[in-house]
C-alpha cells in the first residue's frame, strides 16, 4: 500500500506543477485529458516513476544478496566497485564522443553496463586466486572500487568544461533518462535475475548459518557465491546503465527489510525489493520538491538521506550479529 501511494505521489508530482485532478484523468482516464497533460504524465512522469520502483528494487536485491555472500553489514553493489566502474564507462564515452552506428541512444548504457562486468571480471579474478572467501571478495572489490574511482578522476580531469559538466551529472544519477525504450530492459534484467535466484532461496539462508554448516546441509559454497556474483552484477548493471550511479540503496533497503522480517531469505528477499523500491520512490518525489520548477539528481537525495538513515539503523536498531 506504501508503495502504491508512493507511485502516486510521484507520479502527481513535478516541474509542470499539474493539478491533481488533471493527473488523474490523464493517468486514468487518457481519452478525456488534455494532450499537454497526456504527453508529460504518460510520456515522462510514469516511466520515470516505473524505473524508479525497477531500479530500486533490482538495487536492494543486489545489496541483501552481496551482505548475505559476504556475511558483512556494510556490502552493496558500491562496495565492490561496480557502480564505480558504471560510471567510468559512461565517463569515457561521454568524453569521446563515441556513438553506435546504430541506437546511438544506447551507447552510453552499452558502455557502463561493459564497465560494469569487466569490474565484475576482475573482483572475480582476484578472489578466485586466493579462494572465494568473503575476505577476499571484499578486499578485491575496495581495490577494484578505489581503481575505478581514480579512473573517472582522471577522465573528468582530461574533459572539457561543457563535457565535464555532462559526466558529473551522469555520474549524479537522474531518472529524467527513464524512457519506454529503456524501461523494458531495466525490468527484464531484475526479472531474470529474480527467476536465477529463486532455485537458491534456500541455500542462502544455509549460507547466514556459516560456511561450514552451510556446507553441512549440502551447500557448495564456492559455487553459490559465484552464481549469486554473478547475479549482482548484472542486476547493478542493469540498474545503473541508464539512470547513472544510486547509492545507499543496496545498503540500506536490506537493513529495513531485516528489521522487518528477519534472516529467512524466502521473506528478506521480496521485502528488501519493496523497501528498495519504496526508498526510490520516495527520494524521487523529494528531488522535485526540494527545488520547485526543476528536479535534483536523485543519487544527491538518495545520499543525502542515506547517510542519516543508516545513523538511525544503527543507534535505533537490535543488536545482530554477522
Amino acid at each position: 500500500m506504501l508503495l502504491f501511494v508512493c507511485i502516486l505521489l510521484d507520479i502527481l508530482t513535478g516541474p509542470a506543477m499539474l493539478g491533481f485532478g488533471d493527473v488523474i484523468t490523464a493517468l486514468f482516464w487518457p481519452g478525456q485529458a488534455n494532450s499537454t497533460t497526456s504527453v508529460i504524465v504518460w510520456d515522462i512522469r510514469l516511466p520515470m516513476s516505473l524505473m524508479a520502483i525497477v531500479v530500486g528494487a533490482a538495487l536492494a536485491v543486489a545489496g541483501v544478496i552481496m551482505q548475505t555472500i559476504l556475511g558483512n553489514p556494510l556490502a552493496s553493489p558500491y562496495t565492490l566497485g561496480f557502480s564505480a566502474a558504471a560510471g567510468f564507462g559512461a565517463a569515457v564515452i561521454i568524453l569521446t564522443g563515441i556513438t553506435l552506428p546504430v541506437l546511438s541512444w544506447l551507447t552510453v548504457p552499452i558502455a557502463a553496463f561493459a564497465s560494469t562486468m569487466v569490474s565484475a571480471a576482475l573482483v572475480y579474478g582476484l578472489a578466485r586466486a586466493r579462494g572465494m572467501t568473503p575476505e577476499v571478495m571484499v578486499l578485491a572489490g575496495i581495490a577494484t572500487l578505489f581503481l575505478f574511482q581514480s579512473l573517472q578522476s582522471l577522465v573528468q580531469y582530461l574533459a572539457a568544461p561543457e563535457v565535464l559538466q555532462s559526466i558529473v551529472f551522469w555520474l549524479f544519477g537522474s531518472l529524467l533518462k527513464a524512457s519506454w525504450d529503456n524501461l523494458p530492459i531495466t525490468t527484464a534484467i531484475l526479472g531474470f535475475c529474480v527467476l536465477a535466484i529463486l532455485p537458491d532461496v534456500w541455500r542462502l539462508t544455509a549460507l547466514r548459518l556459516g560456511d561450514e554448516r552451510a556446507a553441512a546441509v549440502g551447500v557448495n559454497v564456492t559455487r553459490l557465491r559465484v552464481r549469486m556474483f554473478v547475479i549482482v552484477a548484472l542486476l547493478t548493471a542493469g540498474a545503473v546503465a541508464f539512470v547513472g550511479t544510486i547509492g545507499f540503496i543496496g545498503l540500506v533497503a536490506p537493513h529495513v527489510a531485516r528489521g522487518l522480517v528477519g534472516e529467512d531469505q524466502r521473506f528478506l528477499l521480496p521485502m528488501s525489493a519493496i523497501c528498495g523500491a519504496i526508498i526510490m520512490s520516495g527520494a524521487s518525489i523529494l528531488s522535485k520538491l526540494i527545488s520547485p520548477g526543476s528536479v535534483i539528481p536523485i543519487g544527491i537525495v538518495t545520499a543525502v538521506l542515506g547517510v542519516p538513515f543508516l545513523f538511525g539503523l544503527i543507534v535505533l536498531g537490535k543488536r545482530r550479529h554477522w
